[in-house]
């Protein structure tokens, strides 16, 4: 009964997910306080109270229409100038409102790009480690996956490799910065250099080749670390945001798209990338959350919670004898499996009630992803876990 194109995604499910289920198995038999689930990336701090007021605010104060009526399919004028204003106070740009797309969340937002530019058979570039669900996303558009293998040394992308991947049926290239799953942010340095492969590459195929900066962690950085937007490195990037991290939403699917002028041809990608929009059965973003961002454009969520967490769980594993590049952004910890076999060390852990993914999902074995968007009290709890995980390998 089911399509064909859905039977190896029904197969290769989410690892995430299943951790996630297998985290509400244990919770049942053993006490949630005594399962240590760090496999979803689900902020567990809390949207600012501005948000919360604004929501009942709006539904009191705005007109009917306005919070659950039908808009232009790229989103309400005035929140979009709003998103384009505070980007460009942010970071010296100079967006308008018809460079801005309200998008149902960051995922959704790749999809009307995806869907804007890919023809079958044409390639999508992605930097391991990465999240595993862009190749869903490119294959919904009978696109090929090209991965370039993991930097494990810096986890910076690998410029060489690269060069080498792309051809004349490169479309598109897809950056995730602060990266999920390794916190790492990209440098200056490595965004320049990405651009100007990219551009050398576009002059040498007589090809257009679009950067596809996804960013849902934006807001996430750490110790001063600052994240550079990307559309000032490169002409052809657009850029995938969502609220969910930022804000603490990721059930109200908010987000957003940046099209640039500068992007080749734009006025058409703008007007096809609104029209994908409607036609993947989006509609538009949910009218009520546009309302809210509107209100809320320059709140922000309690990073230093994250940053508290982070240092407690780094500096606990490291202190065991297990090895991790510190993160720079978004809240996850990308750890080097003890053994070879990461899935075999997940079945470890999780003998401990220790719930953590297996690196191989981001098509980076040997490694595993702990997500630290959890209480600061429950990485306290899991550390004498960890311990014993750290000893059944003899680390120090």
């Amino acid at each position: 009964m089911i399509a064909e194109k859905m039977r190896p995604l029904v197969e290769n499910n989410s690892a995430i997910r299943a951790m996630f289920e297998e985290g509400k198995r244990l919770a049942a038999i053993y006490g949630p306080e005594n399962v240590y689930d760090f496999s979803l990336g689900n902020p567990n701090v809390p949207a600012p109270e501005a948000v919360n007021r604004a929501i009942t605010d709006i539904v009191a104060e705005e007109v009917s229409t306005m919070v659950h009526g039908y808009m232009s399919n790229a989103g309400f004028e005035d929140v979009r100038d709003a998103v384009a204003q505070s980007l460009n106070r942010r970071f010296g740009t100079q967006f308008h409102l018809e460079n801005i797309l309200m998008t149902v969340g960051a995922a959704s937002g790749m999809n009307v790009i995806l869907k804007t530019v890919l023809d079958p058979g044409d390639e999508v570039i992605v930097f391991a480690p990465y999240f595993m669900e862009y190749g869903a996303y490119v294959r919904n558009y009978d696109g090929v996956l090209v991965t370039v293998s993991p930097n494990t040394s810096s986890f910076q992308p690998n410029i060489s490799e690269l060069k080498e991947k792309i051809t004349k049926r490169t479309k598109a290239v897809i950056i995730n910065t602060p990266n999920n799953p390794t916190g790492v942010v990209y440098s200056p340095e490595t965004l320049e250099q990405i651009a100007a492969v990219m551009k050398a590459k576009e002059e040498e195929y007589k090809t257009s080749i679009v950067l596809i900066s996804d960013e849902p962690y934006r807001e996430l950085a750490y110790d001063g670390v600052e994240v550079p937007y990307v559309t000032p490195f490169y002409h052809n990037t657009v850029v995938c945001y969502s609220y969910s991290k930022s804000l603490s939403l990721p059930g109200e699917r908010i987000g957003y798209l940046v099209i640039p002028d500068e992007l080749e041809d734009s006025k058409a990608v703008i007007a096809a990338a609104t029209i994908a929009n409607r036609v993947l059965g989006c509609v538009n973003a949910p009218s009520l959350m546009q309302r809210v961002i509107m209100r809320c454009i320059d709140e922000k969520v309690n990073v230093e919670a994250y940053d508290r967490n982070r240092n407690l769980l780094y500096n606990g594993l490291t202190g065991f004898g297990f090895e991790c590049i510190r993160p720079e952004g978004a809240f996850y910890l990308f750890v080097k499996s003890p053994e070879a076999d990461d899935r075999a060390f997940s079945e470890v852990c999780k003998k401990h009630r220790l719930l953590v993914v297996p690196g191989t999902s981001f098509a980076c074995p040997g490694y595993v992803r702990i997500s630290y968007c959890v209480s600061y009290e429950q990485i306290e709890r899991s550390l004498p876990a960890f311990e014993a995980v750290a000893g059944e390998y003899g680390l120090s």
